[in-house]
């Protein structure tokens, strides 16, 4: 059996007790974790913890390392050995090796299972206060987000993630974002919305006694913001579209309420 879990953040305090049985349980644990704490819990847990980290390699291609880390997490898999292996966050998103491992071990006629755990956005919506459910919201990889021209809608919120690694193909060590994969996704977003719109990069605290990054800046300066390879950019809606009264009649809702026209002297929010 194979088992794909996530460790959320905050190293052990956003893991299920479901996640924490298979991680104990394993005859083979893999992981691969963004914080030197988390990796230490996990080999606490499990003796047989490895590191997945060592397939990446300074110049080569991050799918060849997604290959080499799929390949090592299936292998036990033949002698029946039951197999975990635990990535920061969700383990379902932006993570190419943990759906080719699963592909792997159903392939071989394995049992394979995913769980679901606490991911990057449920962290941004929480430290940002915003909620999905009414705003609305479209997530995409940011680099895809680039290269494939599509309809945005301004009326809900925009979740791009991974913008500070917009067009590169190769490992390299470090956090510093690509100068112009950013200068791109300005463009890009500028076809959109005005100049002058506030968005937000972010990345979720990866230890109890740290703060989320949270940097607020105009569209016009994101080439230039502190954005690290595995940021986040939130894209606030510009404005909500108006409901159409016509549907709010047939639902039998009441009509919505018309915004009076500014004038001198007139409350203002």
């Amino acid at each position: 059996m194979l088992s794909i879990v996530g460790t959320g953040y905050n190293v052990s305090g956003q893991v299920t007790p479901e996640t924490r049985s298979l991680i104990e349980q394993a005859d083979r644990l893999f992981y691969l974790v963004t914080d030197p704490a988390t990796a230490a819990w996990l080999r606490g847990l499990n003796p047989s913890a490895v590191s997945l980290h060592d397939c990446y390699r300074e110049g080569e291609s991050g799918m060849d390392a997604s290959h080499a880390m799929a390949e090592r997490i299936v292998a036990p898999l033949a002698d029946g050995a039951e197999v975990c292996a635990a990535f920061s966050g969700h383990p379902a998103i932006a993570l190419h090796t943990t759906h080719e491992a699963l592909h792997r071990a159903r392939a071989l006629g394995t049992a394979a299972r995913m769980l679901p755990a606490v991911s990057f956005e449920d962290c941004l919506v929480a430290d940002l206060g915003v909620d999905p459910g009414q705003i609305g919201r479209s997530l995409y990889e940011a680099t895809d987000f680039v290269t494939r021209p599509r309809p945005v809608d301004t009326g809900a919120a925009l979740v791009l993630i991974q913008v500070g690694a917009i067009g590169e193909r190769v490992y390299r060590r470090g956090s510093d974002p690509s100068p112009e994969g950013l200068r791109l996704l300005q463009e890009v977003l500028e076809r959109h919305y005005p100049a002058e719109h506030e968005l937000v990069l972010y990345a979720a605290a990866q230890l109890p006694i740290a703060e989320p990054e949270i940097v607020r800046v105009p569209l016009s300066d994101l080439a230039g913001a502190p954005v690290r390879v595995n940021s986040t950019l939130f894209v606030p809606p510009l404005a909500r579209p108006p409901k159409d009264p016509a549907l709010l009649e047939r639902l039998g809702l009441p009509a919505e309420p018309t915004e009076p026209s500014p004038s001198r002297g007139a409350a203002r929010p």
